[in-house]
């Protein structure tokens, strides 16, 4: 009978919390190290290459919408001042690119082109930011209370869903343009114009967005409650407060996080929607959504204007839900399996 001499044991009984002492062997000690899921889920997300550059892409652009009011106010960027010496008699630009002007001048107004994109993605990202996060926290909210409580809570939670998606959205925000923002502007007394318009659209998208995210909160929320941590709090008397917001909020922010990265992109692309139909933003206050708008009459006489914004449009839109996707992938523990 073999015999483990008795240091070894001491040595594996002192080791640092996480690591183990897997014995020896022909190379020396192996050393086994437990990964947290925090880790694990980091390793996952760098193993996958195409969700690592659409993570790059997209701190890009939330960088460059960030400092896009900074460099107006410095005057680096001047995307209001119209040029009509650069345009000719057609109303066209009389050059394409240059050092002062890299992505050219808007036929008509002789506006920097460069200058209106980036201030635009400042206006296009806070609209699609705020309506999501609106979104979130009143899906975060129904999912849980129907999820915890089941019942009539969530009979009847369950019924207003269906309800909300049961409504045309796009009919909706344009039958409900013109009451909304004479409501906004007149009771709750939000400034006239551009402000009214962009809370409407704020207002509109968080209403008609959430249902997505009660579902996918109550989903996770129904495994939870049967968990033993849940029974304690009950047992300790725990009140409804506590419940959603100390013991099973903290467990439900992963699949929050990727609702979150999901909703945003298709908040964008809505926004550049309802400019297309004039109900949001107004030129010249320049947005993605007006800039494509005004530049599709152009897209044979000045190709550049009109690709520049249908591009970054499209990759903002195609690098947020890889970067969805991938970080679902990587929070999933069964994603690898």
């Amino acid at each position: 009978m073999s015999t483990v001499p008795p240091g070894e044991f001491i040595a594996q009984a002192t080791a640092p919390a996480g690591t183990f002492d897997g014995g020896t062997g022909p190379e020396g000690p192996r050393e086994i190290v437990s990964r947290s899921p925090g880790r694990l889920a980091w390793e996952r997300f760098k193993s996958d290459k195409k969700t690592v550059v659409a993570a790059i892409i997209v701190g890009i652009y939330i960088v460059l919408a960030i400092l896009a009011p900074i460099l107006v106010n410095l005057g680096v960027l001047d995307p209001l001042s119209t040029h009509s010496n650069l345009i000719n008699d057609l109303g066209l630009p009389t050059f394409s690119t240059s050092w002062a002007h890299p992505f050219g001048v808007e036929p008509g107004t002789g506006r920097d082109v460069l200058s209106r994109v980036w201030f635009g993605l400042t206006f296009s990202l806070f609209i699609s930011a705020v309506a999501a996060v609106c979104s979130v926290i009143i899906g975060v909210i129904l999912g849980i209370i129907a999820g915890l409580n089941g019942g009539w809570a969530d009979t009847l939670i369950g019924r207003l869903i269906d309800l909300v998606l049961s409504f045309p959205q796009t009919l909706m925000l344009l039958a409900l343009s013109s009451v909304i923002v004479a409501w906004l502007t007149g009771t709750l007394h939000v400034p006239s114009g551009n402000t009214a318009q962009a809370t409407y659209v704020i207002l509109v998208l968080a209403v008609f967005g959430w249902p997505p995210v009660a579902r996918v909160v109550r989903g996770q929320v129904l495994s939870l409650r049967e968990r033993e941590f849940i029974d304690a709090a009950r047992l300790l008397g725990a009140g409804p407060g506590r419940l959603y917001f100390r013991e099973v909020l903290p467990n439900l922010w992963a699949p929050i996080l990727v609702q979150f990265t999901l909703i945003l992109p298709a908040y964008v692309s809505a926004e550049a929607a309802l400019s297309y139909l004039s109900i949001s933003i107004q030129p010249p206050t320049p947005t993605l959504g007006n800039i494509l708008k005004y530049s599709i009459q152009f897209a044979s006489s000045d190709f550049v204007f009109f690709i520049a914004p249908a591009f970054l449009l499209v990759l903002i839109v195609v690098s947020f839900n890889l970067l969805g996707d991938g970080l679902r992938d990587a929070l999933d523990p069964k994603a690898t399996r």
